[in-house]
């Protein structure tokens, strides 16, 4: 290279206006971060006017090692090109770059040379650094969505709304995606360099994160540790020792701060709602509209038969749950992200499911997509990736088995065809309300147009048992309030007898407190008892459940399950009936008094009332929300007595203007995972402006 001639004085990547114009000014106002398929201009000052045929040339480098260079051509060429054009009089010049709609993402590095007549490098200037994003605004970026207000709420919103409890409960909490909070972006990028695709070809990698489809599935493997760098353990039993208890998150950012800064090393630890919303958090960030999913009755189909095939003895207990065994689970969060499948036949684009949560493998690694919504609705299981376990997640039969003691053998005691992949929700962009996405994934249960993709999918299409009405059968059912944890309720089994004749049978009822995903946690309460029950009559067996029948043994989610079994002489099969109760926990008092504005100081006041009769111990406060505060704890001195009311208060100054929620979480050693929230508007700062008159 040439002496240099000193031309260059300097170049201005113009941060704030090409931000503003790329719509990443909240992710940062100083570092130029842009999005591809949209012109941004920089300037370049010279020390004097360009000598006669000099010119300038760009050239942008990627990778640690400059894996891929590409030279910036100067007109405009073939779509797949970078390319820029000049303007400019004297010694300033406005350079406009145009990225190709289908460019890779990540950090380029910008060399701006200067050129001789001959075709000599006068000057290189290569300092200047940017971010490449995806682009949803783009119409020919394959993540265009054309909908801006889905873009406000699946790119831009920071804040979400995640269900969980069972299909007729449904409760929620409230999440912090964070994407734009400070250095997000570039620890988004880090889980990128991370991946096992990354470490062993670093050049390939980097050419293939053009594509979505690659990226988003790179991501669902990262976001668990499972074989990988990833970002999450999982654990879904305790004790939780050495890390934090899945439920106390109430965002994604100290999570992915967390590992960024203990050096790559997965933080404890995840369950399905956690990993789908780190995924949410890094997707988003990147550029990909994505929401968060939560599927209700959602079943984990191992052996690939779509059915979930659940085994117990004759006391009702299962007698399979080892780590490999069918389950179905109260609920179960993926995401879901936006995207043209340029990979697939024609019908697969838009929302396609990422499940993060390690489950089964995929191609060898714990990953789960992207497969298409529309694929799963058609029964079309060939298409890739993951869609027959996709489709058996809302899709697959229960069927129930009792092993009989005296015979070693096992008999069918009840297929449900109806139960799996209830009430699909996802926040509205409308507000905090739920959305019912059920029938993006299968047609209306039991149409026509169902057993059709049925047959397709090689899913079995039987007549259920113990559902077809006959003169003299028994039906069972389960009903029960809508209980508070802390408080005793009565579960009542009911027995109806359809038929013309007196009916007599004998009834097990087993009450036992299981995790969100089944796994037993200890047995509550048992009842077997003698019934009669008249012709056209229905008999009522009431079971009270005490606050020390399940305190014991209950999990965080507080689910309770309730099994009832009815053996009766003059029916040709027993009779069951499953049924899951959740319990509710009181929720956090929330206020903010007084205007909130940027920089300035505010003061939150939180209060909780000890619901249990039992006094609490060790507990805490969690805070945390984007754009106001990071995670801040307040331990509480002392026990909280039953009926006791605690408050606190909290001071903090909001970093960044505009709605935001302000999230908290209680937890003591009797009771945890109790919310709360609070909306806060946060207001510009007045910053006078001067205008040289007085």
């Amino acid at each position: 290279m040439a002496v240099s001639t000193g031309l260059i004085m300097d170049v201005n990547l113009r941060s704030r206006e090409n931000n503003q114009a790329h719509r990443t000014r909240e992710i940062d106002r100083e570092r130029l971060i842009v999005r591809r398929g949209q012109p941004f201009s920089i300037t370049v000052q010279c020390s004097e006017t360009l000598p006669p045929k000099h010119h300038l040339e760009l050239v942008l480098h990627l990778g640690k090692k400059d894996e891929v260079v590409i030279k910036v051509q100067k007109e405009r060429g073939a779509g797949d090109k970078w390319w820029f054009i000049q303007q400019g009089a004297q010694d300033e010049m406005l350079l406009t770059l145009h990225s190709p709609p289908d460019a890779i993402i990540g950090q380029y590095r910008l060399a701006v040379l200067m050129m001789s007549p001959d075709g000599r490098i006068l000057e290189k200037t290569d300092k200047m650094k940017f971010h490449l994003l995806f682009n949803p605004w783009c119409k020919d970026d394959v993540v265009y969505l054309p909908d801006e207000s889905l873009l406000q709420e699946y790119v831009m919103n920071e804040d979400g709304v995640i269900y969980t409890g069972s299909w007729d409960s449904i409760t929620s909490i409230f999440w912090s995606y964070g994407q734009f909070e400070d250095y997000v972006m570039d620890i988004c990028f880090e889980v990128l360099d991370n991946s096992k695709d990354a470490l062993k070809n670093s050049e390939m990698d980097i050419k293939l994160r053009s594509d979505p489809v690659y990226v988003s599935r790179i991501i669902t493997a990262m976001v668990n540790s499972n074989g990988d760098r990833g970002v999450l353990t999982g654990r879904w039993v305790e004790p939780y020792s050495g890390g934090v208890p899945p439920y106390k998150w109430n965002g994604s950012v100290p999570i992915l701060q967390q590992w960024s800064k203990a050096g790559v090393r997965a933080v404890k630890y995840g369950q399905c709602w956690v990993f789908a919303a780190v995924a949410c958090t890094v997707l988003r960030c990147l550029g990909i509209p994505t929401r968060l999913i939560t599927n209700f009755a959602s079943a984990h189909d191992v052996d690939g038969n779509l059915a979930i095939d659940i085994l117990l003895n004759e006391r009702l207990e299962r007698i399979d749950e080892r780590n490999k065994a069918d389950s179905s689970w109260n609920f179960h969060c993926w995401v879901e992200s936006w995207m043209r499948r340029g990979d697939l036949p024609k019908g697969n684009d838009g929302w396609q499911v990422l499940d993060p949560t390690p489950q089964e493998l995929s191609a060898g690694e714990f990953c789960c997509g992207p497969c298409p919504v529309a694929a799963i609705k058609e029964g079309n299981l060939g298409v890739k990736y993951d869609a027959p376990f996709v489709f058996a997640e809302v899709n697959a039969d229960i069927v129930q088995w009792m092993m009989i003691q005296r015979n070693g053998r096992r008999r069918k005691i009840k297929v449900d065809q109806a139960s799996v992949g209830r009430n699909i929700s996802t926040k509205s962009v409308y507000g905090n309300q739920r959305e019912d996405v059920t029938l993006q994934y299968k047609y209306p249960e039991g149409s026509k147009k169902e057993r059709e993709v049925y047959e397709k999918a090689g899913r079995r299409v039987t007549e259920p048992t113990n559902e077809s009405a006959e003169p003299g059968q028994l039906k069972l059912s389960i009903k029960h309030a809508k209980p508070v944890f802390g408080t005793d309720f009565d579960v009542i089994v009911e027995v109806k007898n359809e038929g013309g004749r007196e009916a007599h049978g004998q009834l097990t009822v087993l009450i036992t407190a299981v995790t969100y995903n089944s796994i037993h946690r200890g047995e509550c309460k048992r009842q077997t008892v003698s019934v009669t029950v008249p012709a056209y009559q229905a008999h009522k067996e009431v079971l009270r459940l005490h606050y020390d029948d399940y305190a014991k043994c209950v999990s965080e989610h507080n689910p309770i399950r309730v099994k009832a079994l009815l053996e009766a002489p003059g029916e040709s099969e027993p009779i069951m009936t499953v049924a899951n109760i959740s319990l509710s926990t009181p929720e956090l008092l929330v206020q903010m008094p007084g205007k909130a504005v940027e920089q300035e100081q505010v003061t939150a006041f939180i209060s909780f009332t000890n619901p249990l009769p039992v006094p609490l111990k060790g507990g805490v406060f969690t805070m945390e929300g984007a754009g106001l505060l990071s995670v801040t704890e307040i331990p509480v001195n002392g026990n909280i007595f039953p009926g006791q009311k605690v408050s606190v208060r909290l001071s903090f100054s909001p970093v960044r203007p505009g709605v935001k929620k302000l999230l908290v979480d209680f937890d003591s050693d009797r009771l945890k995972d109790v919310k709360g929230v609070a909306t806060v508007v946060v207001h510009k700062k007045y910053r006078p402006v001067y205008t040289g008159h007085y």
